[in-house]
């Protein structure tokens, strides 16, 4: 019988993202490891420095290799194995799961490894002539293997009948927030429900706004307009040429990345001493919180298309959100935006989440994402 599951989320162990814990392996070999939670990828993948697969009892080797890249240039080389996986008190029995032996520094950094949770499009895998595990094949060789890929964890799951395609996002903020004790502030902490979402109405109140995706890789959406506070003409979003649409929504990117269009809207709408505030932020380097008097900054709107026969969903973004108050460090600032040269492509990150209760469907059709207002 299909349920949810609920599990306390962090944002301490990669200073943005959100980490959750789940068990792989059976035995003595499992080990309880803190994943990436990231709806802009699909594998699973745990550090081979912090999991030693023992083959029997649920695991088993396969022909597969993966090598994974992503936006901010990490990336990984693993043996994909199959493998029991417990999350909360659900357990998948035949999970493919990726044991890295080669990561970019910039990786897993605190965390053990990164549960992708998008679509199967996105988890590519190759197939090599011998057993991958434990030999371990160089990237040269695992990219001349055959293409391939295998089935991300939840669609897994859910083949299994244990959990539904779909999860749902409590987050309070984008970096996490400095302080005397940052491990136990509940702004560095959240919720992510697997299998379900609108049951949780202590998390959320309200009706759900629906944006449709548009494709099954990403959670691709389409944004059509950006307003700054109540200015009657939003920015239009560009499309991006040669893809289903011009936008993703992302838990695992905690700004939002927008082109020069929309980057140049926003700030010919703000003053100018906002405007170099924003600027000198963008460019990397933290304002001091008293330079700040958000009252005066006007909330960021991100219009995206809704169902067939439903509304446009209009999601605001307040400047306590788009600015991380004590980030780095206490008494300093940091915009959760980031310019990038070419328009098309926005990646609509933690900080549209971090208002809003957050459900990721992939239940029916291409999916939707729902929006309601957090508790």
């Amino acid at each position: 019988m299909s349920q949810s599951v609920r599990i306390p989320i962090t944002n301490i162990n990669m200073d943005g993202d959100y980490t959750g814990a789940i068990t792989v392996g059976t035995g003595s070999a499992a080990r309880t490891l803190n994943v990436i939670l990231d709806t802009g990828s699909s594998a699973l993948a745990v550090n081979g420095d912090k999991y030693s697969p023992q083959l029997g009892n649920g695991t088993t080797a396969t022909n597969l290799a993966q090598f994974d890249a992503y936006g901010d240039g990490s990336n990984w080389l693993g043996s994909v194995l199959k493998d029991t996986v417990k999350i909360g008190n659900v357990t998948g029995s035949s999970v493919a799961v990726a044991v890295t032996y080669q990561e970019s520094a910039n990786m897993f950094r605190e965390a053990d490894g990164i549960l992708g949770l998008a679509y199967q499009a996105l988890d590519d895998a190759y197939s090599l002539p011998e057993s991958t595990w434990p030999k371990k094949y160089s990237k040269s060789q695992v990219e001349h293997g055959t293409r391939s890929s295998v089935i991300p964890c939840l669609m897994q799951l859910a083949n299994e009948g244990v959990l539904q395609e779909k999860m749902a996002f409590l987050t309070r903020r984008s970096f996490c927030k400095a302080g005397v004790d940052p491990d136990n502030d509940p702004l560095n902490q959240g919720v992510l429900i697997l299998g379900g979402g609108e049951e949780a109405t202590d998390l959320y109140s309200g009706d759900f706004q629906i944006a449709a995706v548009l494709a099954d890789a990403w959670y691709s959406t389409n944004l059509l307009s950006v307003g700054v506070g109540t200015e009657q003409f939003p920015i239009s979003a560009r499309p991006q040429p040669g893809m289903p649409s011009n936008s993703i929504v992302d838990s695992g990117t905690n700004t939002l990345v927008l082109g020069p269009t929309i980057i140049n809207g926003i700030l010919s709408r703000l003053q100018v001493n906002q405007q170099e505030l924003l600027k000198t932020s963008m460019s990397g380097q933290p304002v001091s919180v008293t330079s700040l008097d958000l009252s005066q900054w006007p909330p960021i709107s991100f219009t995206l298309q809704g169902i067939s026969g439903g509304q446009n969903v209009a999601l605001s973004v307040p400047p306590q959100i788009y600015w991380q108050i004590d980030a780095p460090a206490v008494g300093q600032a940091m915009a959760a935006i980031s310019p990038v040269r070419q328009d098309g492509g926005a990646i609509l990150g933690l900080p549209l989440m971090n208002g809003y209760f957050t459900i990721f469907d992939g239940t029916a059709g291409l999916g939707v994402i729902k929006f309601a207002a957090a508790k």
